[in-house]
């Protein structure tokens, strides 16, 4: 079995801009403008967001980020696997990753928005497996009958 390997990287090279573009071209096709949340390769270098993506021998498999929301409050953002690598527990390792940094930065709390269509189901299956919660909207987010917000407490 090759190793995954997740580390920090740069939201703007040119292979995790096309999958970052590819995040928001399925968040687009499936979710209200209103509530596409997608944070773009600048977005994704500013304001304290650590970028993290997963690889095999180079090769680029996932993207995610943690966001800083407010006082023990990181949101996960930009999460998404590519297509040929779905279906392989990368989403999952990805997942882990982002709430173990999080545990590290003494956070209490991380929180995500996710859609409430079909195109959304595996995502909302794979937070629900980890222990997320529905929970009220947070930071930018606002009731919608399109998404959701949830939530997991890591810390005390």
């Amino acid at each position: 079995m090759i190793p995954i390997d997740i580390a920090p990287d740069d939201p703007r090279e040119p292979d995790v801009v096309h999958l970052i573009q590819a995040h928001l071209a399925h968040a687009r096709a499936w979710s209200k403008p209103e509530d596409v949340h997608v944070l773009e390769s600048e977005a994704l270098v500013a304001g304290g967001v650590e970028f993290f993506s997963a690889r095999e021998q180079g090769r680029l498999l996932a993207i995610g980020a943690l966001s800083p929301v407010g006082e023990g409050l990181s949101e996960i953002k930009s999460m998404h696997t590519a297509l040929e690598a779905r279906r392989r527990g990368i989403g999952r390792a990805m997942l882990e990753h982002l709430v173990d940094i999080a545990v590290l930065r003494d956070q209490v709390c991380v929180a995500l928005e996710t859609g409430l269509g079909e195109a959304f189901a595996p995502a909302r299956a794979l937070y629900r497996s980890r222990g997320f919660r529905p929970c009220p909207p947070f930071g930018i987010h606002r009731v919608s009958d399109d998404s959701i917000c949830m939530s997991l407490a890591i810390g005390t």
